[in-house]
Parts: C-alpha cells; sequence; structure tokens
C-alpha cells in the first residue's frame, strides 16, 4: 500500500483503533485482488494459442443484450476495440448487415435453455472491416450450479472461410507456412544450448529472447527430469534422435508453474552445425481441451440421452483413400449405423458428396503431420445428415513418420440436426 493511500484512509478514521482496522482490510482486499489478477493472467497464458479472443457477460439476453463484464488482449487486437470501449456494452456492438440472424437466433434459444453454443456469422470490426467469427459460448456456474454468467471463445475464422475457396496446392503452401510460424519450436545445439526458439515457444515458457540464449535446455525442466533430458543432447548420443523421436515431460516456466510437453525431435544440419529441432505439443492444454468436451459430452448426454461424439483411427489405403481401422462405441449412437460394416468401407462412403473435397483436404493435411480440425456432414441409418466437427491429429512411427490418424468426431453444437433416433 503507497504512503497517499495510507494517509487517505487515515483522514476517513477517527482514531488510531479505527485507522489500524480499516487498513488491514485494505491490505487482505488488495492481496486477493493481485492473486485474482495472476491467475486471470496465467489463464489467458494458458489460451493464447487456442483462441483469439475471450469474453464474459452477464446473463441479459433481451434488450439491448447481455453486457461485457470482462474482454481479454485477444479480444482488443481482433476487433480494434481496447477494454475500455466494450465494457459496459453488449457484444451486439460487433453486429452489421450480414451478421446471419438465424444464427443469433439459434443462440439466444440455446443460452435461454442454459446450453453450450457453437457457430459461427459475420462480425464488424471497429473499423468496420468484417471477419467471419467463431464462437464457442459456454455457461460459468456458481457452487449451487446457477448459471450467473456467459464465457465466449473466439476465433477469427476469415482466411479459413477464403482458403476453402482456393486452389487446393496454394491452399496446402499457405496453410504450411503459417503452420511454421506458429510452431512452439526449439532448436538446440549437441551440447544442449538453446540457438533458437520460436515466439510460441518463448509466450508458453513465459521467457524473453534474451534470457533463453545461451541457456541449456534443460535448464527449462524440473530438477528430476534434467539428468534424463541432459542424455539426449550428449554429442555421442544424438544418433537417438537421427530418425525423429518423441518425448513428453514438464517445462518450467518463468511464473513457476509447470506445464506438460510432448516435444517430437528430429536432426538437421544448419551452416555446418548439428542441431536438434524440438516442435512441442502442450500436453496440459491438450488434457485440459479433453476434460472440458467431456464434460460438454456429458451435459449433451442428459439432453440427447447419448453421446454425442466419438473417436476413431484411420489409415490410407492409397492416394485419396482412407478407411477407419477402430470406431468407438459410440459412433453407432451418434449415427446409427453399424460401425463394424462402416469399417469395411471407405471413410468417403459416409460423407456428405458435396463436403468429399473438404474431408480429403483435411485428411491430407493431417497426413502430412499437421493437427487439423473440419467442419461436414455424416450419414446416418435413415440416409440423413448431421453435421459434425473432427478433430484429427496425426499418428507417428518411431522414425518421426506419419502411419495414420487419430481422431475425435462430435456433434456440432449450432447444427439443426439432432443425432440419429431423436
Amino acid at each position: 500500500m503507497d504512503q497517499k493511500l495510507r494517509d487517505t484512509i487515515r483522514e476517513c478514521c477517527r482514531n488510531d483503533d479505527s485507522y489500524q482496522t480499516l487498513k488491514r482490510l485494505f491490505e487482505e482486499v488488495s492481496s486477493k485482488a493481485d492473486k485474482s489478477a495472476g491467475w486471470l493472467e496465467l489463464l489467458e497464458r494458458a489460451v493464447r494459442h487456442d483462441y483469439d479472443s475471450i469474453l464474459i457477460t452477464d446473463l441479459q439476453l433481451e434488450e439491448p443484450g447481455p453486457v461485457i463484464l470482462y474482454v481479454n488482449e485477444g479480444f482488443s487486437r481482433m476487433t480494434g476495440y481496447s477494454r475500455e470501449e466494450v465494457l459496459g456494452k453488449t457484444p451486439r456492438i460487433l453486429q452489421g448487415p450480414k451478421t446471419d440472424r438465424a444464427v443469433l437466433e439459434k443462440l439466444k434459444s440455446q443460452l435461454i435453455e442454459g446450453k453450450s453454443f457453437y457457430g459461427h456469422t459475420v462480425n464488424y470490426k471497429k473499423d468496420g472491416t468484417e471477419f467471419v467469427n467463431q464462437w464457442d459460448i459456454h455457461p460459468l456456474t456458481n457452487d449451487q450450479g446457477d448459471i450467473t454468467h456467459w464465457i465466449s471463445f473466439q476465433h477469427d475464422i476469415t482466411e479459413r472461410k477464403r482458403s476453402e475457396e482456393r486452389l487446393v496446392d496454394i491452399q496446402v503452401e499457405f496453410d504450411d507456412l503459417m503452420e511454421e510460424l506458429k510452431s512452439t519450436i526449439v532448436d538446440v545445439d549437441s551440447a544442449g544450448t538453446i540457438a533458437k526458439a520460436s515466439k510460441a515457444f518463448r509466450e508458453l515458457a513465459g521467457y524473453e529472447k534474451e534470457e533463453l540464449a545461451g541457456m541449456k535446455i534443460w535448464e527449462l525442466v524440473p530438477d528430476e527430469n534434467r539428468e534424463s533430458l541432459k542424455k539426449l543432447f550428449n554429442p555421442l548420443k544424438t544418433d537417438l534422435i537421427k530418425g525423429g523421436l518423441e518425448e513428453e515431460f514438464l517445462i518450467q516456466c518463468s511464473e513457476g508453474f509447470v506445464t506438460e510437453v510432448a516435444a517430437h525431435m528430429r536432426l538437421f544440419t544448419h551452416e555446418g552445425d548439428k542441431l536438434a529441432r524440438l516442435k512441442f505439443r502442450n500436453r496440459s492444454m491438450e488434457k485440459r481441451i479433453t476434460r472440458i468436451l467431456d464434460n460438454r459430452n456429458r451435459s449433451f448426454k442428459k439432453v440427447f440421452g447419448k453421446r454425442t461424439d466419438f473417436t476413431y483411427k484411420a489409415i490410407r489405403e492409397s492416394e485419396n483413400l482412407y478407411s477407419f481401422s477402430t470406431l468407438s462405441d459410440s459412433f453407432s449412437d451418434l449415427t446409427g449405423r453399424d460401425k463394424e460394416r462402416s469399417c469395411e468401407g471407405s471413410i468417403f462412403d459416409l460423407v456428405h458428396k458435396e463436403d468429399l473435397k473438404k474431408v480429403t483436404s483435411h485428411l491430407n493435411r493431417v497426413m502430412e503431420g499437421h493437427s487439423n480440425t473440419e467442419v461436414y456432414r455424416i450419414l446416418t441409418k435413415d440416409d440423413g445428415y448431421i453435421t459434425v466437427i473432427d478433430y484429427a491429429r496425426p499418428v507417428m512411427n518411431d522414425k518421426g513418420q506419419v502411419k495414420g490418424i487419430r481422431g475425435c468426431t462430435s456433434l456440432e453444437i449450432s447444427s439443426e440436426q439432432t443425432p440419429a433416433g431423436q
């Protein structure tokens, strides 16, 4: 507490006892506020790479609409509005002539029923620029289970929508470039010294470029993991990762907390120097997302009476031909179709013909070594279709080559369809 605030408190008190009491209360409130701000910063850091924007509103759904109580820095970057400009206003300031009213009505009806919502439509930045905003909105509840606020995770998917209209080879080239720019990568020499770290890694670990310069890679892990990591970078042991190696360990972030990561390592030579490139996946984030999806699916199960997602493994039979090698039992719950028969044919037998091109591109991209998400329609038992969201990632062999695909497919929340049999 600074001296100016102490003087102000003293002026408001009748005697020293009341001053000491009030000062102690101010210090307790200030300490709690500092802790809350710290946790909020950690939350923002944790989701920074997975969402462009986070927005929290109250429950008001009728005119003039819900009131914005919080936005993160990503919201300001995405929309051009500062935090001060939007607090106390409604998210409807982002709407305009091309905003799909049907999507908004569906959004409103879902929220009125206390359900989550997933969808997208055209929104407008402060300068009037159009962009395609994808929402993932969830209720926040108190200890009694009552909904108190709505939290909206948002993506600007404008480029993704535009890229669907481009030639496949141009799209792949563009996506590969963006993937490289966003990759969480560290290059390490044979002595274990960090030679280069991408911006995404620096933000994950909480270190500035200058702080990482000259640091050993094992200095970023807890003490108990250091010896095992050192062995990988002994100059005599680099053959261990010659063909590519995947390892899981903990990163000790600068704020003091740890993050679980999976690192795929491979050797390469740059200007005559032998280096190991570590490409990280945030396993802590993946587990948090899995828990969120599991909780969401349990909520949907109460509504639909059954699971609304299924998992699968897939293999490429030949160029642009894929089949399921395994399907979870919930595949039949969602589609009404027999999972064994569905594994006997092509994946494309289940895909709406208008979506075949983008599903082919989606699976091809995963086989190139990139995780990817796509929305498309799949066939149900009664020859109808449901819209699903498919998240797929590559499965690597011990040489770092993609040997197959592992995915999770769930019902799109904003879909007008319902699971088979509902």
